[in-house]
């Protein structure tokens, strides 16, 4: 190790309805994608979007010659910084090099080495956050996914870093673009990416299932279930099929890619969400999200995810679909999520996986808090803020995801016009059914 590894204090609340809220001495941790990968004398082993050929012509000499690194100065290199129960995470910070976003994980409470496991059935999770810095092409996202507890440390031999280093990511679209999976250099048959001058893309994908309680900037927000197959509990390495890869394969892999949304302004509110909106993004709010179960307990399968804000003192409820042919629902269920795919001419990829509870099972085992901010090198964050699919016609039902130009989010305009983008999440707390929240 050159640089000593530092893991940022964000305290953080677990909460009854019968105590209240206690505070939890709990920090964050870098990604293992943003680190510095080295031969332990200093030699890159990757560099700008390549690997080293001499050192990694295959995944076992890369993993036999190469590690990670301590992540040193978080806001200098990286902009990220804490302040009692507040992380900052800037979008562009330009330190010996240029630094774009960044995703950190929450450890448990006085602990360096495991995550904090989160089991959320018939629980809720609040968080405040402050977007009004992020315009379009910009995604401040706080999610779970699910993950092993060590990181995949006690798992894979080779895995000597672990949660401590910020190893073991997966989603539900299967990234190819994380160099370490299962403890091994995903190095083999890696393609630097055109527009991305730090990424790539290599032979493996990582799978998981994955809750996303808030992916959002000042125009749009969205909150959105995946699920995988049942054989995908934790952290799992896909190859070719198994992996979906779009576009030809995009519902044949193992996990649920486009997931079931509800955003406001797709969901026909325009008027809910933004700029001096009934949720005024320019200034914070509260988040929060709540897990039903069929009878109100965690012994049984759960039934419906809800959503709730709070601004100046108000408890504002979720807005409701307005869209023809579709009932008003506030929330998200497997009906919900049918009725929506049925009417905008999506498959029901979600349902097909398992649906709702099947959302429930990663629940009830236990997933990773992750906060991040990024911009989009695949479609320009067009499924957030803007049109998508390219060229379906805006005024087909589904179509319209927010106010941002359909030419609009390309990272390089993005990055160049929106240096001093910043997310602000704060004051995050779990635990029982309103038990989190205090007006």
């Amino acid at each position: 190790m050159m640089k000593p590894e530092n893991h940022p204090k964000l305290p953080t609340l677990s909460c009854t309805k019968d105590k209240g809220c206690v505070k939890q001495d709990t920090t964050i941790v870098l990604d293992s994608n943003w680190r510095w990968c080295h031969d332990g004398s200093g030699s890159n082993c990757y560099t700008g979007n390549k690997w080293n050929e001499q050192k990694c012509k295959d995944s076992k000499s890369c993993t036999s010659q190469c590690g990670l690194d301590g992540a040193g100065d978080y806001e200098s290199t990286y902009g990220i910084s804490t302040k009692g129960d507040a992380l900052t995470m800037k979008f562009v910070t330009q330190g010996q090099q240029k630094n774009v976003g960044g995703r950190v994980y929450l450890l448990a409470p006085n602990s360096d080495d495991k995550y904090n496991m989160f089991k959320m059935k018939n629980k809720e999770f609040t968080f405040d956050v402050d977007v009004s810095q992020l315009g379009c092409g910009t995604n401040g996202a706080l999610y779970l996914t699910e993950m092993d507890e060590d990181g995949g440390k006690g798992k894979y031999p080779t895995n000597e870093c672990g949660a401590a280093y910020g190893t073991g990511y997966g989603d539900a679209q299967c990234t190819h673009d994380i160099k370490w999976i299962g403890g091994e250099a995903n190095c083999e048959n890696w393609v630097p990416s055109p527009s991305d001058p730090n990424a790539g893309t290599g032979r493996f994908g990582t799978c998981a299932n994955e809750m996303d309680l808030w992916e959002a900037n000042k125009v749009s927000a969205a909150y959105t279930p995946h699920v995988c197959e049942e054989k995908v509990k934790g952290q799992y390495r896909c190859e070719g099929l198994e992996c979906g890869d779009n576009p030809q394969n995009r519902f044949g892999g193992v996990c649920d890619k486009d997931g079931c949304d509800f955003n406001s302004y797709r969901m026909g509110n325009d008027s809910f969400y933004g700029e001096r909106k009934i949720v005024d993004t320019n200034s914070k709010f509260t988040v929060v999200t709540q897990f039903l179960t069929i009878d109100g307990t965690e012994r049984t399968p759960l039934k419906e995810i809800r959503r709730k804000y709070i601004q100046n003192g108000k408890v504002i409820e979720n807005s409701k679909a307005n869209i023809p042919n579709l009932l008003p629902y506030d929330s998200i269920s497997d009906g919900f999520c049918a009725d929506q795919k049925r009417v905008f001419g999506d498959p029901n990829d979600f349902g097909k996986k398992g649906g709702i509870p099947r959302m429930g099972d990663a629940l009830d085992r236990g997933m990773v808090l992750v906060l991040s901010l990024w911009d989009d090198h695949e479609q320009n964050m067009q499924w957030l803020d803007g049109a998508y699919p390219r060229g379906a016609p805006e005024d087909k039902p589904g179509v319209k995801r927010g106010t941002c130009p359909r030419d609009g989010g390309k990272p390089s305009e993005v990055e160049q016009q929106q240096p001093n983008a910043q997310v602000v999440y704060s004051n995050i707390r779990s635990g029982d059914l309103d038990s989190t929240y205090r007006l």
